[in-house]
């Protein structure tokens, strides 16, 4: 009974995002209105869905500092975008060019946010405030309220092409597969060594039956959507990008000494100063990381839209602190994982598909939305207090 709970406790949310899944998968096709996980459905769920990860994962790491949170990240893609559609429609610059000034944009915004919050003390919800007011009004004046479009092929192969590229629909899904099955096996291999690692260091680990299950399960689930991708064009580029900020900040913040100051700083930011962390620039860097980010998710979406809008970026922060609450980090900080903030972003991401393809009224999809967040929060919050109990 007590694994029971123990597991209850740590996949709550999973369990939901399955849940979602099979409930608007049952519905669509009752409705006669297709399928959920239609290959290029699936696809389209990675592209609409990919900037919310990566903003939630930035946005995990101001969290995990007290419960802090960046309100300014959806002005700062606004205005990353319209520099990158100056520079890359109107001026014609080099590609690459364009992109590195345009991460230094961001990352220079996040930095200058940092600064003020870190070592002259203001509030980070005042300094991110006026940032969403700040950055989204200059990405208009540098817009000028127009659209710029469309963006160049050079540039959109980047962000909106798939991998492998061929003509050849078996060679494509073999491929596909092939590269499923590597990741299946290296992340066997990763569980159980890391696994082994803990026992030998006298750590309380799940079950084998427990961990072998779970290993099942997600090895049949990247098995199956592989499946899909290579029934339609491959693996999206753009999901590679997502897989390398995933799995490079999961690795910061697990198996790391800032990534584990963060954790300490959300538990008690006093004791973690007095210890010797220098907490100042632990939150300088999680601000300034939240506009590089930013950054990167700016230059994902100009290119998903084909184009640069001063609307661009619009309620984006709500999404990302959605993604990370639901996904299981505390209000108070110091708690949360980057696989946790994944899977609340999958989750916002299906139900949002879920009620499109429905047909859902968009006003009643936001009070969906707020409905389903705050009841996913509660039923976190609820199962971890019944096991503790």
């Amino acid at each position: 009974m007590q694994r029971v709970k123990s597991f209850l406790k740590e996949n709550t949310m999973l369990i939901a995002l399955i849940v979602a899944i099979i409930l608007f998968q049952v519905l669509i096709i009752m409705a006669g209105k297709g399928s959920l996980l239609k290959p290029q459905n699936v696809s389209n769920i990675i592209a609409q869905n990919s900037y919310v990860v990566i903003l939630a994962t930035g946005m995990l790491l101001c969290i995990l500092t007290g419960g802090n949170i960046d309100l300014s990240v959806g002005a700062v893609v606004a205005l990353t975008g319209a520099v990158a559609g100056t520079l890359i429609i109107e001026m014609h610059m080099n590609v690459y060019l364009a992109i590195v000034i345009c991460l230094l944009v961001g990352t220079g915004i996040g930095a200058i946010q940092a600064y003020c919050i870190a070592y002259v003390g203001i509030p980070p919800f005042i300094v991110t405030l006026g940032g969403m007011l700040l950055w989204r009004g200059i990405a208009q004046v540098i817009l000028n309220g127009m659209t710029l479009a469309p963006y160049p092929e050079t540039y959109l192969k980047y962000f909106t092409s798939f991998l492998p590229k061929t003509d050849n629909n078996a060679f494509l899904l073999a491929v596909t597969m092939v590269v499923a099955a590597i990741i299946c096996i290296a992340f066997i291999v990763l569980r159980t060594t890391t696994r082994a690692k803990k026992i030998k260091k006298g750590y309380m680990v799940e079950s084998l039956p427990v961990l072998l299950a779970k290993l099942a399960v997600i090895s049949v689930v990247i098995l199956y959507f592989a499946y899909l991708l290579g029934n339609y064009k491959g693996f999206p580029v753009v999901l590679i990008l997502v897989a390398v900020v995933v799995l490079v900040y999961a690795y910061f913040t697990n198996n790391t000494v800032p990534g584990r100051y963060l954790y300490a700083m959300g538990g008690n930011a006093k004791a973690t100063r007095l210890s010797g962390v220098n907490t100042k620039k632990m939150m300088f860097f999680a601000y300034t990381n939240m506009g590089f980010l930013c950054a990167i998710a700016a230059l994902i979406c100009v290119a998903r839209f084909n184009s640069s809008a001063p609307s661009l970026g619009d309620m984006y922060e709500l999404d990302a602190i959605g993604a990370c609450f639901i996904g299981g980090a505390s209000a108070y900080g110091g708690t949360g994982t980057v696989g946790g903030s994944v899977i609340g972003a999958i989750f916002m991401g299906v139900m949002n598909n879920g009620m499109s393809i429905l047909g859902v009224d968009a006003n009643w999809q936001k009070a969906v939305k707020g409905f389903v967040v705050v009841a996913a929060v509660a039923l976190d919050v609820i199962t971890k207090r019944k096991v503790k109990a």
